[in-house]
């Protein structure tokens, strides 16, 4: 396996994280959530995908997908889903709430996250208070946001619901987390929104390799061909030198196959022929230079590897469905 390539991926599709909601349930409880795509603009505006988590600091709960089986929580486990799906957190299984957009956007307070009690299939935003008595369960909630456009391979990678259970290791990198998390919670204590982000960004790193270690045989993803001896070096070499002038035969002689033998196995987790996922890369990459540099449309063209600028944009206006200086434009326009 890289690990250097899901870094490479997850820093250029811009991986960021919060920590909105610190949650408390009662006896019984339940919170149905929309779909990522209703709320983006109300939680990240200008983030292209969202991705719930919880983690659940304390007690036991449910949490499924609309209309999917549900799966059981408990104390330290945490709860991704990184389609965006709409879905359930729940104190019994079965159980459906009324989608209500109103928490998603009520007066910022002065600092995150939020502080919500959970009665029922009511929100009510409140203080947390360390010393009241315990809940049935106590969650911290929050979304990763990530570029989806114009190529994100990871997140067709992950299932619609991930559950990564806790582990009892006294150095286990998720509970330090939710110490933290619920320190800054309830102190507010400067920089707690700057260190909460950044946290949560390394988590989801964590709960990614999680997922790969646990991962069953016979998968035919993105993930699993980072494992693969053979798809995961031509992934690596695609990623680490996307500028490259490859071709299905440089590539194979890199990875020890032949060229049908590479295209076949490339394909069958990746979804894409080699150099038809290469093309792809290349305008994510691009995407990137255009968005976070001056760089001129031409000098960006022979970075990522085609040596005309006319060529670079049929390439980008293919995926994007806009010219590459019309794309900058809309991506740099000052918010509303």
């Amino acid at each position: 396996m890289s690990q250097d390539t899901l870094s490479v991926v997850l820093r250029c599709v811009r991986l960021r994280g919060a920590v909105f909601y610190h949650v408390e349930g009662d006896a019984r409880w339940v919170s149905e959530s929309p779909s990522a795509m209703e709320i983006a603009d109300l939680i990240m505006p200008g983030v292209e995908h969202v991705m719930a988590y919880h983690v659940l600091t304390q007690g036991s709960c449910w949490a499924s997908v609309v209309d999917e089986p549900p799966v059981a929580l408990h104390q330290g486990d945490v709860v991704i889903f990184p389609r965006g799906d709409p879905h359930v957190m729940s104190s019994e299984p079965g159980m459906r709430g009324q989608v209500d957009l109103s928490p998603y956007a009520p007066p910022r307070p002065e600092q995150l996250p939020y502080f919500a009690s959970q009665r029922g299939s009511s929100m009510r935003m409140s203080r947390l208070d360390p010393e009241q008595e315990r809940h049935s369960a106590t969650l911290v909630c929050g979304f990763f946001g990530c570029d989806a456009n114009p190529f994100n391979p990871l997140l067709d990678s992950l299932p619609h619901l991930l559950h990564v259970p806790a582990r009892q290791e006294d150095d286990d990198w998720i509970a330090h987390f939710i110490r933290f998390a619920l320190a800054e919670s309830i102190h507010k204590r400067p920089g707690g929104e700057a260190l909460l982000e950044r946290l949560s960004e390394a988590m989801f790193v964590e709960l990614v390799r999680r997922y790969l270690e646990t991962m069953p045989e016979g998968q035919s993803t993105w993930l699993a061909g980072l494992q693969d001896r053979h798809v995961g070096r031509a992934l690596a070499l695609l990623h680490q030198r996307p500028g490259d002038a490859w071709t299905i035969d440089k590539l194979a002689a890199h990875t020890g196959l032949s060229r049908s033998a590479l295209h076949e196995r490339f394909a069958r987790f990746t979804g894409h022929a080699p150099m038809h996922y290469l093309a792809k890369w290349r305008m994510q990459v691009a995407a990137g230079l255009l968005r976070q540099t001056r760089a001129s449309v031409a000098s960006i063209a022979l970075e990522v590897g085609y040596e005309s600028e006319a060529a670079f944009s049929r390439a980008f206006r293919r995926e994007t469905s806009l010219p590459p200086a019309t794309w900058r434009r809309r991506q740099t326009r000052p918010m509303q």
